[in-house]
């Protein structure tokens, strides 16, 4: 009946969506595009960039958390964006289509592979949002290249906790054996949990064979090397070693987050002190990107859309690099 869906020969819930993913995406103006930044590390990222990059438009980076790719935490929101923004979305390394040979675990190397791809891209300029560990990775894009980064833009990120954290019980977990078992769930049980501790009300009547599909997909891919970029989230981290930012940040927090509790929200406005604004979003938890996407977008639109409420009108030369841009 729609034989140019192409859907998978055996039938995959988990595989469907994400193809449905990427036509919404395509629908947008972004084409799927792998990069190598030539690190000499063999590094090749995965990047969603405009089919079309128009010269006038400011740039705007989404950097995805743990958890699946980065279509499926931004399909929600890609479409409130790409009218007035050049979006890229890549996929971090060891997830999606994003890979390095590099033994490199750290968020400041991730921020480095985004920079290299931007850069590989003619990106100058841009405004970043980060959800979870995405906001890790944002933050040290803004301390490695500040002139980079126009605005920032912070979720649930947890960029002000201390290693001594988590023997002070400020998580529900007490090891990062735990905290890894949990964030990268291999079986539906350990999914259920993760969605227990991400949502405020989760979904409780999905059947094991969607989660143990979900699993099989999205979850089993690099699994050492996640696990080993949550023991470098924590090690030997104190607040006191991070160095300040001076860029407009927003920081967005689910009231009820229990990855990431609030206090850690509070404790990264005090750090970014006159430059950050926090807001924080009731009836929802760690992924209130997901669980209060309204609410979510319009704080998003509220703060950058601030400075780009009338986009510039294009000169001869956006012209110009538009129809270069057709052209190649």
């Amino acid at each position: 009946m729609f034989p140019h869906l192409n859907l998978p020969k055996r039938f995959s819930f988990t595989a469907s969506i994400d193809w449905f993913c990427r036509h919404f995406f395509g629908n947008a103006g972004l084409r799927s595009v792998i990069t190598d930044i030539g690190d000499g590390d063999a590094t090749n990222m995965h990047c969603w960039v405009p089919k079309i990059h128009k010269a006038f438009k400011p740039n705007l980076i989404l950097i995805h958390g743990f958890g699946a790719n980065a279509m499926w935490q931004y399909g929600e929101h890609i479409r409130h964006f790409t009218a007035r923004f050049n979006v890229y979305v890549p996929d971090l390394v060891f997830f999606g289509d994003s890979y390095t040979c590099s033994q490199e675990r750290n968020e400041s190397f991730q921020a480095a592979c985004v920079v290299k791809l931007m850069h590989a891209h003619r990106v100058g300029k841009a405004s970043i949002v980060g959800i979870s560990y995405g906001g890790f990775v944002g933050y040290n894009m803004a301390v490695q290249c500040p002139q980079m980064v126009e605005k920032l833009v912070l979720c649930c990120t947890g960029i002000c906790l201390e290693e001594k954290d988590l023997d002070n019980g400020l998580f529900n977990v007490s090891t990062v054996e735990e905290a890894s078992s949990i964030l990268l769930p291999q079986t539906p049980q350990k999914l259920k949990e993760l969605m227990r501790y991400s949502f405020v009300k989760p979904a409780t009547a999905i059947p094991s064979f969607f989660l143990t599909d979900f699993i099989n997909i999205m979850c089993t891919n690099y699994v050492e090397e996640k696990r080993e970029m949550i023991e470098a989230i924590l090690m030997n981290r104190k607040l006191s070693n991070l160095p300040k930012i001076t860029h407009p940040t927003l920081i967005i927090w689910g009231e009820q987050d229990q990855i990431f509790p609030l206090e850690l929200g509070y404790r990264l406005k005090r750090h970014i002190g006159k430059h950050g604004q926090l807001v924080i979003i009731k009836k929802a938890g760690h992924a209130v990107n997901l669980e209060q996407p309204k609410e979510f977008i319009k704080h998003l639109k509220s703060f950058l859309y601030e400075f780009w409420s009338s986009p510039p009108s294009p000169t001869w030369k956006d012209h110009f690099h538009f129809h270069i841009d057709r052209v190649y």
